[in-house]
């Protein structure tokens, strides 16, 4: 059985192929520029080289169709019978209140989220749009829902009420949502496993630091509060998201420069966070490599960047009380251990201290690290993300009947004896370069 997931943007769309019974990756791949001129996709056959064929896709359903003529023809083909793929899991990043957890998609999951898409208008619409493409590509298959909002919908009214008049919480719905569940799911059952813990017994803060940023404080196996909020601009500073600022600087702006309220979006979304800062870099690696040049700018946004992530960490280690382990995974969060060090190096009091050797060394995808210190009451873990595998695990479970609620459910990767063949063999070769990442990896104490 094969199981498809699907992430889909406004212009681009992702994918992975799965085999269920093999539990592993058989391919994955992108096609970008999906609605313009140009488009193409990038197909990678696990092992194998990449494979770009260009073809125009003026619609979504375009995509979907080279995604299945990639997967079944030609240099990339791996599926030898189209039927093998069962389900389609397809990433929703808002499922508002309603739904705090995954769901095989029906006409009315559909009206709910195109109901909620005034609450992610970014995100929502090319998501339905994408899950319409899918549905009509392959009408035979079950498609199912995994939304990044779910994982947090334990957390308490004092987390995500706003201090705002409480009719907009009632008639519009104002309130905190978080987002990177998904990811954050993964890694705190990860982490538990890591610690030798009951997965509701841990304590965590985790930080999903990628382009877009999520805080994220676990009590008892459960989130409790997190840094994103209404929308995905609430909280860190991020790639191009300005993240907390006092909102008057908005409405000060828009009357001095004239900005219609579209423009002030798109302006806090896509110009501001660390682009806004240094004027031209993203990239954490950029970033990074221009403040060691003595870019001042550059630097400033490093300094800026880890002292509110620290902030964050802190804040939340203040509000659990006890914490297990911090938690670092998505891009940057996985491979910068210049971000890494700033945002937990001071904290000592607070009973974290990293092993500076450790962080260095720690820079792969492919397995868990632990950068403590000795002795250290807080560990410190790096834990690769894998949000398709949680994807594809809640679809195959809705296939069966036995899927629950997280609280009531147990995933594979929650297992000690747990193992991702593919990032196993990479990580061997990794450690062939470099045997020192083989001393840092983290090991379950019950494996």
């Amino acid at each position: 059985m094969d199981i498809l997931v699907l992430n889909s943007g406004s212009s681009s769309l992702k994918y992975t192929l799965y085999r269920w019974e093999d539990r592993m990756v058989l391919a994955k791949g992108i096609v970008e520029r999906v609605t313009q001129p140009g488009s193409f996709i990038i197909h990678e056959v696990i092992g194998n080289d990449k494979v770009k064929v260009e073809q125009e896709c003026p619609t979504h359903k375009e995509a979907v169709d080279l995604i299945m003529k990639t997967l079944t023809e030609g240099e990339g083909s791996i599926l030898d019978d189209p039927e093998r793929i069962k389900a389609v899991g397809h990433r929703v990043v808002h499922g508002g209140e309603k739904f705090n957890k995954s769901v095989i998609i029906d006409d009315d999951a559909l009206d709910t989220f195109r109901e909620l898409s005034a609450l992610a208008p970014l995100h929502n619409p090319p998501n339905i749009t994408g899950i319409e493409a899918a549905k009509e590509v392959l009408p035979n298959v079950v498609h199912t829902a995994v939304m990044d909002t779910a994982w947090h919908q334990t957390m308490p009214p004092r987390s995500y009420i706003y201090p705002l008049p409480y009719s907009w919480y009632e008639e519009f719905s104002i309130r905190k949502y978080g987002f990177h569940g998904t990811s954050l799911l993964y890694v705190a059952k990860r982490a538990a496993v890591l610690l030798g813990k009951d997965p509701f017994s841990a304590n965590l803060v985790l930080a999903h630091i990628g382009n877009g940023v999520s805080f994220n404080a676990v009590e008892n196996g459960v989130s409790v509060d997190t840094s994103m909020g209404f929308t995905p601009l609430e909280g860190a500073v991020m790639g191009t998201r300005a993240g907390d600022h006092d909102a008057a600087i908005d409405l000060y702006m828009m009357e001095r420069l004239g900005l219609s309220t579209t423009e002030m979006n798109a302006l806090l979304n896509k110009k501001s966070g660390l682009l806004g800062i240094t004027g031209r870099y993203i990239d954490r690696r950029d970033i990074v490599a221009a403040a060691k040049k003595g870019d001042q700018r550059a630097a400033l946004a490093v300094e800026i960047e880890s002292y509110r992530g620290k902030k964050y960490i802190g804040s939340y280690m203040a509000a659990l009380g006890r914490v297990d382990a911090i938690v670092f995974t998505a891009g940057v969060g996985e491979m910068n251990p210049d971000i890494r060090i700033k945002m937990v190096q001071g904290l000592e009091s607070l009973g974290v201290l990293v092993n500076t050797e450790k962080n260095k060394i720690s820079r792969t995808r492919n397995a868990e690290t632990d950068i403590s210190a000795p002795d250290t009451d807080t560990k410190i873990f790096v834990i690769p993300t894998d949000e398709e595998l949680v994807i594809v695990e809640d679809t195959v479970a809705l296939l069966e009947g036995r899927y629950e609620l997280h609280t009531g459910f147990t995933y594979s990767f929650q297992s000690p004896d747990y193992t991702n063949s593919i990032r196993e063999q990479a990580f061997r070769t990794e450690v062939r370069k470099n045997p020192a990442l083989g001393k840092i990896r983290a090991v379950p104490p019950f494996a």
